[in-house]
């Protein structure tokens, strides 16, 4: 990459530590908070996932860009408030590609900044926990960043779920699988299984694996109703990921709990949908210092099995919090011991906290949609 002769943007934390660099992408300032994501591929669905609305992502891999852009992998329509890189290749290079990949920021506004020390910044937000930040173009000094930081709020508290949700109901109609993806279509049931998703901040890939498995999905806002979801006569309810304080999200969490109560039809939920089904059980969540975003954590189960999981959250369940009456803890982090996933008492209810559609990532976790396919079938 031929850099400009002088450094023309920066990065300020809201410690006050600064870093200069050089703009790609759009141009201009963006704020959000600042996190890293370990993966060392998928880059196009990583920006693209809606659980990274209001972030600014550090990629730890060296060079983002290689393989360009594709018009099939993109998970939203939504994007992450800006990106930080060591470097970005302008020479796509794959037989997918279809446009470069500073074009496609520009187009889809997304601020970069390039040519900084990227282990520096992730061993500050390791130490210090993730924080917010501001990548700027402009004329902006120290005291003027910091302030645009300081009006900024912060993580914990925010629902984000409703600004990216749907706002209106849509069948989801299933795309063709790619040759490159080998996992096939489990079931070739002529009776498909109904499905409503409550979209937290949902992503195409979860959506393409539920009807990989059979399921015809029906997708609701986020603050649905008890009686708009019966009132479609699902064979099954899933919560779906998203961004921001999942305690915030009061009607996700009013909604699972009528819902287990109710307890008749299979669920399942990953990730914020996780969460929502901890805090429905009376559970508590609190902030990871630095999250978990990346393609390689391992996960355990109770029956001494591990996966390896694609993961992107910024929050956690307080297993303590949780009735043991209720509901059993399944998988753990092996990292840090925090709860990966859930299963109601005698209810067909269960979560996890990582992603097993798996896009990017490994695809140890996919046997999931599986499982909730066959709770389905009991019910009939």
């Amino acid at each position: 990459m031929n850099h400009l002769f002088k450094k023309n943007a920066k990065l300020v934390l809201s410690n006050g530590i600064t870093f200069t660099g050089y703009s790609f992408g759009a141009m201009g300032s963006t704020v959000g908070e600042i996190v890293f994501n370990t993966g060392m591929t998928g880059y196009q669905e990583v920006i693209s996932d809606p659980s990274y609305f209001g972030q600014i992502i550090t990629f730890t891999y060296p060079e983002i860009g290689n393989t360009g852009i594709n018009f099939e992998d993109s998970e939203s329509d939504n994007s992450v408030r800006g990106i930080i890189v060591r470097n970005f290749s302008n020479n796509n290079s794959n037989w997918r590609s279809k446009l470069n990949f500073n074009q496609w920021l520009i187009e889809k506004n997304i601020i970069g900044l390039y040519g900084i020390d990227t282990r520096a910044l992730v061993k500050i937000l390791r130490s210090n926990g993730s924080m917010n930040g501001v990548i700027t173009s402009e004329k902006n000094d120290l005291d003027s960043c910091l302030e645009i930081i300081s009006n900024t709020p912060n993580m914990q508290g925010l629902n984000l779920a409703k600004d990216v949700s749907t706002k209106k109901n849509y069948i989801f109609k299933a795309t063709t699988m790619t040759d490159f993806d080998v996992r096939e279509k489990i079931h070739k049931n002529i009776n498909k299984f109904r499905v409503v998703a409550i979209d937290f901040g949902i992503k195409k890939s979860i959506l393409n694996r539920l009807a990989s498995h059979g399921c015809e999905i029906l997708v609701l806002p986020s603050n649905s109703s008890f009686e708009d979801v019966l009132s479609h006569d699902p064979d099954g309810i899933f919560f779906s990921n998203g961004p921001g304080d999942p305690s915030s999200v009061l009607d996700g969490i009013n909604l699972a709990k009528l819902l287990i109560n109710y307890g008749k039809i299979p669920m399942f939920g990953i990730c914020l949908g996780h969460q929502i089904f901890g805090l429905a059980l009376g559970g508590k969540t609190y902030k990871l210092p630095f999250g978990h975003r990346g393609l390689n954590h391992p996960c355990g189960m109770n029956n001494n099995n591990i996966e390896i999981t694609s993961q992107n959250h910024g929050f956690a369940i307080d297993p303590n919090s949780l009735s043991t009456e209720l509901v059993e803890i399944t998988h753990l982090n092996l990292n840090d011991k925090t709860v990966a996933g859930l299963k109601l008492i005698n209810k067909p209810i269960f979560s996890v906290q990582y992603h097993p559609e798996a896009s990017p990532g490994p695809h140890d976790s996919d046997y999931l949609f599986e499982k909730f396919v066959s709770l389905m079938l009991e019910r009939c």
